[in-house]
C-alpha cells in the first residue's frame, strides 16, 4: 500500500473546462445572409415590378380624327334664345319652329325664325323669313324666303327723330356687328311713304346710307 495521499490521483486529471463557443455552421449561415440579402433584395423587387408592369393596363392608342359631321347635332323646337349685354339689357331674342345646329361650321339653322334686335342707337329690328342661319354668337343672319326686315320709328340716342324702314326680298344678310344689311338679290325698301325698289342693296346702319345697283325704281309720296 502507497502512503502517499489517497486524494493524489486529482493531480492527473484535466481540471480547465473550455469557454462555450457559438456553433460554427450558425455563424457561416449568417455570413451567408450578409452576403446575398442585396441581391434576394434586388430580386424581389424586380419581381414586384414586373408584376406591376403586367397589371398596369397598356396606354389606349391616339385614335385618328374623324372627320367633322355634315349632320345636325342637337335640335331645338319651339324655342326662344335672348342674348343680354354686359349692363344686362336685352339686345337680342330669337325664336323659331325649330332649329339645328351643324358642328362643322357652328352655324345655326332656324326654320319660321322671328328676331328682335335693339341697336345702337336703341330702336328695335324686327326680322322674319322661313329660313334663317345664324353663327355661332348670334351676330349674323341670313334670311331666305319671304325676308322681311323692320326698324321701326322713333328717335335715337341723340334725339333725333328717325323713320320707319322696311326691307323686303327672298335673300337678306344682316349683320349686327357693325349694323349693315346687304343682298345680291332684288330688294324692296320702304323709308316712311317712299318706296324704292333694286337689284342689289348694301346699307349701313351707322350712316344710313343705302347703295344700290342695277336697276333702280323710286316711288316717292308727295311731301
Amino acid at each position: 500500500m502507497s502512503t502517499s495521499d489517497p486524494l493524489d490521483f486529482f493531480d492527473t486529471v484535466d481540471q480547465t473546462i473550455d469557454a462555450p463557443r457559438a456553433p460554427r455552421r450558425k455563424r457561416k449561415l449568417l455570413d451567408n445572409l450578409s452576403i446575398y440579402l442585396p441581391v434576394l433584395l434586388m430580386g424581389l423587387l424586380a419581381l414586384v415590378s414586373y408584376w406591376l408592369l403586367r397589371a398596369t393596363p397598356a396606354p389606349e392608342s391616339a385614335e385618328p380624327e374623324r372627320p367633322v359631321s355634315t349632320e345636325p347635332d342637337y335640335f331645338m323646337r319651339r324655342f326662344s334664345v335672348k342674348a343680354f349685354d354686359a349692363k344686362g339689357t336685352l339686345k337680342t331674342e330669337v325664336k323659331g319652329v325649330e332649329a339645328r345646329h351643324y358642328p362643322g361650321t357652328d352655324m345655326v339653322e332656324i326654320d319660321d325664325a322671328r328676331i328682335r334686335h335693339i341697336g345702337d342707337q336703341g330702336l328695335p329690328t324686327l326680322a322674319t323669313a322661313r329660313l334663317v342661319t345664324t353663327n355661332g354668337d348670334n351676330t349674323e343672319f341670313v334670311l331666305r324666303g319671304d325676308a322681311v326686315i323692320v326698324r321701326e320709328a322713333g328717335n335715337d340716342l341723340n334725339g333725333q327723330p328717325q323713320p320707319r324702314l322696311e326691307f323686303r326680298g327672298e335673300f337678306l344678310h344682316v349683320f349686327l356687328e357693325p349694323d349693315r344689311i346687304v343682298s345680291d338679290q332684288p330688294v324692296t325698301l320702304l323709308r316712311g311713304s317712299d318706296r324704292l325698289v333694286a337689284d342689289t342693296l348694301d346699307y349701313t346702319g351707322e350712316d344710313q346710307v343705302a347703295r344700290f345697283k342695277g336697276r333702280v325704281k323710286v316711288q316717292l309720296a308727295p311731301r
